[in-house]
């Protein structure tokens, strides 16, 4: 039979798990696009982890002899070490990582293995390996946002006051505090933390045990296999636990918006690090030189942090089209569950850890901050308060005022608290000499205390709150 026949029956195919109602393989073809193992063999670990735990509740519930459980979690552990080690060799033609997994099991330990896939499916074992995949990604990522968020307290602290402007639609506002400015991240990155573990509260319920779609007839206990893996329980409806992928759609929007978070810090390091803001400056380990202007320094890693989300979106929106109108309870649709799931997570790891060395990285160019505070006017809001708390004048005329004085120190050229007292009665005649120690930014960031608020020692409040709420250490 020729190489080229798509129709030649290979050793694989004959021992197929589908058994005895197919008396011919599967076309290369249809080989290759049913395969999955190119991308979920990284699931190897949680397949083992719940076939260890399967067998081990199949012989507690006398469905398999002790003798048969000890050679499989034998044998098992023999897989996870060839495949650590890289001498296990994976085969497409058995698709899975599942297949190639009790394939190999098989070959170490004969009629025992056989003996394994006794009260389960495919489909509950991948929803299990999936999950359990999906948990640990979770815990590893919270321990990175974690981490992301002490660089950022760590530098907010250095920074409490360390005075810059705020801005709202990119134009001069108020002036604030860099830490202060940071912290509005560590907030953002808290939820984000949040969202992550109210996914993983969700997700722990255990699949296995429910089979294909419907349960199964032998005595199995589904609670010991659960208690096992970690999960919290096993899942209450067996046709809704091998369909649910709501776990993995839960994590990639709860990673796309920290994506975005991330994205919004990135952009702000490119602003910041650009020659006309200058606020901020990052070392040769996070910038790149340019292949023909030889006084470049760009900012690619913080570019490439800001293009994160379009992947990441990207494989929530996929994975919500796979499952849209996909009835109950499996199809092989589902077989694209993973690999936008496991890029997702990549790209959020690596973005997160970017960012984590950039924030430790870079140094805040005092200087340029503060002087970037002389133009744009950011005590006029200041001025208006004054006019309302000292002068009693309701805040849209107080606000009219001051927009006044505003325009009168435009067509001088000056900043506000450069023009003089009777300047700026020439609007407000019942403004006093005490408005001068107002209209300074250092004046305007001390006055705001609110809670919340941007003055140091409110800032420095809040970054200790955080630490605690956050338990992040000091």
């Amino acid at each position: 039979m020729s190489k080229k026949d798509t129709t030649a029956v290979s050793d694989a195919a004959k021992s197929s798990i589908w058994g005895g109602r197919f008396s011919r393989g599967p076309s290369q073809l249809m080989q290759d696009i049913n395969a999955s193992i190119a991308y979920d063999k990284q699931l190897y670990r949680q397949d083992i982890d719940g076939s260890k735990a399967h067998a081990t509740m199949l012989a507690t519930c006398g469905i398999i002899s002790d003798a048969d459980c000890a050679a499989i979690h034998d044998g098992l552990t023999k897989i996870s070490t060839e495949i650590e080690t890289g001498e296990f060799v994976f085969s497409a033609a058995l698709e899975d990582i599942h297949m190639n997994v009790e394939s190999r099991l098989a070959d170490l330990i004969g009629e025992p293995a056989r003996r394994l896939h006794t009260a389960r499916s495919r489909n509950d074992q991948v929803a299990t390996d999936f999950k359990l995949w999906v948990r640990a990604s979770i815990d590893a990522l919270d321990d990175a946002l974690a981490a992301l968020q002490e660089a950022l307290l760590d530098k907010a602290d250095e920074h409490c006051d360390t005075i810059m402007p705020g801005f709202t639609h990119l134009q001069t506002a108020q002036p604030v505090t860099f830490g202060f400015h940071l912290m509005a991240y560590v907030e953002m990155l808290g939820r984000d933390r949040g969202r992550l573990i109210d996914a993983r509260v969700r997700l722990n319920e255990s699949p296995l045990g429910a089979a294909a779609l419907a349960g199964t007839s032998f005595p199995i206990d589904r609670h010991q296999t659960a208690e096992l893996l970690g999960f919290d329980r096993p899942a209450a409806n067996a046709m809704d636990a091998v369909s649910d992928r709501d776990f993995a759609l839960e994590l990639l929007a709860a990673a796309s918006i920290c994506a975005v978070h991330l994205s919004r810090l990135a952009e702000e390091m490119v602003i910041w690090s650009s020659d006309r803001f200058a606020f901020i400056s990052l070392s040769d380990a996070f910038t790149t030189g340019s292949s023909i202007m030889p006084q470049k320094r760009n900012p690619d890693a913080a570019e490439l942090v800001r293009a994160k989300p379009g992947r990441i979106i990207g494989s929530l929106n996929g994975l919500l089209i796979v499952l849209k109108g996909l009835p109950l309870a499996y199809g092989k649709d589902m077989q694209e569950d993973k690999e936008g799931v496991f890029d997702a997570v990549d790209s959020l790891a690596i973005a997160i850890a970017a960012t984590s060395g950039m924030v430790r990285d870079m140094t805040a160019n005092k200087d340029a901050m503060r002087a970037a505070l002389t133009t744009g006017f950011p005590t006029a809001t200041d001025l208006a308060d004054y006019m309302v708390r000292e002068l009693g004048l309701p805040f849209r005329e107080a606000h009219h005022a001051s927009g006044s004085i505003v325009a009168l120190a435009a067509k001088k050229g000056c900043d506000l608290d450069a023009l003089s007292l009777a300047e700026m009665q020439t609007v407000e005649p019942r403004i006093k000499a005490d408005i001068m120690g107002i209209l300074t930014v250092e004046s305007a960031v001390a006055a705001r205390t609110s809670f919340g608020g941007t003055a140091p020692t409110e800032l420095k409040a809040r970054i200790a709150d955080a630490r605690s709420r956050f338990n992040i250490k000091g």
